[in-house]
């Protein structure tokens, strides 16, 4: 395939798959308002247990027994499983573009605690795209006796999980992606089984269908972005991930019509902007890493 077409396909199924991230999430936020966050869980997770079970059949037990540091697998399981509860328990409580628009700031994140923990170098421009992007976050935050909620601590919480979940996931690059895939799945389940049980509802026809449609929907995401990211360049198509805050705006004003406050918008431009510019100088840098997705999958 040319070059410009290959790019033109890789952003379309970014985009493809950026509209699925946030149909999910709407999603997640309709079933929450009656469904425990351990119920929503296991049963997402049954579902995509079977969407990858034909991707583990083919792969075979080898990349399982011979993934590599597996107390940091099992770390990242947990951190991307609490990290997807926190986030649909925070839409519980606030609007579905405010949550968003936090978990936007992880690979701001990732950077300050890259050269705070991992002694990574960062230079003077990213440190002021650092700081520039945490003044975004209090600006969408608009911390205040008033205003400082359950839900938006619940997803800044959720947040620095992702991150920390993205620097995990850095470090087992190495890893299949089906045993990556499989790992959080599982996490997931194991969460939702435990849970579930303490606060169970009896789940109505219809709403079985779309609580099996979140994993599979997260499944059929996640092998869009990874295509993409074959198809062209990350520093082309990544950057269209944050198409996420738009879809979210749209979604929660025709859903559940929530008007997006303009502190919320003005810290989400400010956060795009930061996170873009660190991923694109992390490009020109060729930081280790930088290859991968801006943001990771829920």
């Amino acid at each position: 395939m040319p070059e410009r077409s290959a790019n033109l396909a890789g952003i379309g199924l970014m985009l493809l798959a950026m509209l699925l991230f946030s149909m999910n999430d709407a999603l997640g936020k309709w079933l929450v308002a009656t469904y425990s966050v351990a119920q929503i869980l296991l049963i997402r997770s049954i579902a995509a247990s079977l969407m990858l079970a034909p991707f583990v059949i083919r792969s075979g037990l080898a990349p399982f027994r011979n993934a590599p540091r597996p107390g940091l697998q099992v770390l990242r399981a947990a951190l991307a499983t609490l990290e997807t509860a926190l986030f649909y328990l925070s839409v519980w409580f606030i609007p579905l573009a405010d949550a968003v628009t936090f978990y936007l700031a992880g690979p701001i994140y990732v950077t300050a605690l890259s050269a705070l923990l991992l002694r990574e170098k960062v230079g003077v421009y990213r440190w002021s795209a650092v700081i520039a992007g945490f003044i975004g976050v209090l600006i969408a935050l608009k911390p205040s006796a008033a205003s400082l909620g359950a839900g938006s601590l619940i997803a800044l919480a959720g947040s620095f999980c992702y991150a920390v979940l993205m620097i995990a996931t850095r470090h087992l690059r190495e890893t299949s992606n089906v045993v990556l895939a499989s790992a959080q799945v599982a996490g997931a389940l194991a969460f939702g089984a435990i849970g579930a049980p303490f606060a169970w509802t009896v789940v109505a026809g219809t709403d079985l269908l779309l609580l099996l449609l979140l994993g599979v929907v997260a499944i059929v995401a996640i092998v869009l972005a990874n295509q993409s990211l074959r198809l062209a360049p990350a520093s082309v198509v990544a950057p269209y991930q944050y198409s996420l805050i738009v879809w979210a705006v749209l979604f929660g004003y025709v859903v559940f019509g929530d008007h997006p406050k303009p502190h919320t918008l003005v810290g989400a431009a400010v956060i795009v902007a930061s996170g873009l510019f660190i991923f694109l100088r992390e490009q020109r840098l060729k930081v280790p890493g930088a290859e991968e997705p801006a943001l990771a999958e829920r």
